[in-house]
C-alpha cells in the first residue's frame, strides 16, 4: 500500500522531471526562430533530413557511451519501426508541408490540441489512467493558447490553401500524440535514451530517402554560418536531447501530464520575443500564459490516491494486451 501511494505521489509532485520538461519547452520555443532563420538557407526537406541524420548519429554515440548496449528485443521490432515512422518520418513531413500552407495562428491552435488527443488515446487504449484534474488542465491549457494566439492579432483563416495546411498539421498532431502514447509500454523495457535512439534511427531512414531530390537541388555553398549554427542547435538540443527528455517525462509522470508541457512552448516564445526582440506583450497574452501555467500546476498538484491499486493493475493488463501480438509473432518465427 505504501509503495502504491509513493508511486502515485511521484507522478503528482513537482520534481526534476518537471524542470527538464520546462527546459525542453524553452529549447523548442527558441527552436522556432532558429529554424525559421535557417530555412532562409536550406530547403525544408534538406534541413529536416540532415538534422535528423545528425541527431541519430549523435544519440547513437551517446547511447553507446552511457549504456554500451544497442540491442533490442526481436518481438519489439515492428512497434519500434511503427513509432519511428509515425513520430519522426510522418510527423515531420506533415508539419513541414502543413506550416507552409497555413498561418502561424492556425498552427498554434491546432498544435495546442496535442494534450487533448494524448489524454483521449491514453483513456481509450487504457495505457494510463487520466484523472479529472488532468482533463481540467488540458482544457484550461487550450484556452490559454487560444488567448495567446488572439493576443498577437491571430485570426483563423479558412482559405482553400490554409484548409489543406490545417488538415496536415492536425494529422501531424495526431501522429505525435500516437507516438507519445504508444511509447509508454515500451518504456517499461527500454530507457528513454534507448527508445528515442531506436525510433529515431528507424524514422530517419525513410525521411532521408524522401528528401533525396531536395538535397540534390540544395545549393550547399550558399548556406551561411548562421544557417549551419541553426542546424547544429536544432539537431542537438531540439531533436536529440529534446526527444530523450520528452520520453523521460512520459516514463516518469505519464503521457497526458507530459503533453501539457508542449503548450508551454508558445508562452516561452512570446516571453523571449518580448525580452529580446522588443515585441509588445498584450493583456490577452499575459492572461493566456497565466492559464497555461495554472494548468501545469493543477496537473502536478498532489491529490489523494483512491483505488490506485485496482487502476494500475487494469492499466498493466492493457499494456500487456498491446504487446501480445508482437510477442506471438516472435514465437512463431
Amino acid at each position: 500500500m505504501t509503495t502504491d501511494c509513493s508511486h502515485a505521489s511521484s507522478k503528482t509532485r513537482f520534481s526534476t522531471v518537471d524542470v527538464m520538461l520546462i527546459g525542453v519547452s524553452f529549447v523548442w520555443g527558441i527552436n522556432f526562430s532558429v529554424v525559421k532563420t535557417a530555412l532562409t538557407d536550406f530547403f525544408p526537406l534538406s534541413f529536416n533530413s540532415i538534422r535528423f541524420s545528425l541527431a541519430s548519429l549523435f544519440i547513437l554515440m551517446l547511447l553507446w557511451i552511457l549504456e554500451r548496449d544497442l540491442s533490442f528485443r526481436r518481438e519489439d521490432i515492428r512497434r519500434l519501426v511503427l513509432l519511428g515512422l509515425i513520430g519522426n518520418t510522418t510527423y515531420q513531413l506533415l508539419y513541414i508541408h502543413g506550416i507552409a500552407r497555413t498561418t502561424a495562428s492556425n498552427s498554434s491552435l491546432i498544435l495546442a490540441t496535442t494534450p487533448i488527443f494524448v489524454a483521449l488515446l491514453s483513456s481509450v487504449l487504457k495505457v494510463e489512467r487520466v484523472e479529472r484534474k488532468v482533463w481540467q488542465s488540458v482544457v484550461l491549457s487550450f484556452i490559454g493558447i487560444l488567448l495567446i494566439t488572439q493576443g498577437v492579432g491571430g485570426t483563423l483563416i479558412t482559405t482553400d490553401q490554409s484548409w489543406i495546411g490545417d488538415l496536415l498539421i492536425l494529422t501531424g498532431t495526431i501522429c505525435w500524440s500516437i507516438y507519445t502514447v504508444l511509447s509508454k509500454p515500451l518504456l517499461q523495457r527500454y530507457s528513454p535514451l534507448k527508445l528515442t535512439t531506436l525510433t529515431m534511427v528507424f524514422g530517419t531512414l525513410p525521411l532521408v530517402l524522401v528528401s533525396i531530390p531536395s538535397m540534390k537541388e540544395q545549393n550547399w555553398s550558399s548556406v551561411s554560418s548562421q544557417g549551419w549554427l541553426g542546424l547544429a542547435y536544432s539537431f542537438c538540443f531540439a531533436v536529440a536531447i529534446g526527444y530523450v527528455l520528452w520520453y523521460t517525462g512520459v516514463s516518469r509522470i505519464g503521457s497526458a501530464r507530459t503533453s501539457l508541457y508542449s503548450n508551454l512552448t508558445p508562452v516561452i516564445a512570446v516571453a523571449v520575443a518580448w525580452l529580446f526582440l522588443s515585441e509588445t506583450m498584450t493583456l490577452l497574452q499575459v492572461l493566456g500564459a497565466v492559464l497555461v501555467l495554472t494548468s501545469l500546476y493543477l496537473a502536478r498538484r498532489p491529490s489523494t490516491v483512491t483505488n490506485s491499486n485496482i487502476d494500475d493493475k487494469e492499466i498493466e493488463s492493457n499494456e500487456n494486451r498491446l504487446d501480445a501480438h508482437p510477442q506471438k509473432a516472435s514465437q512463431e518465427t
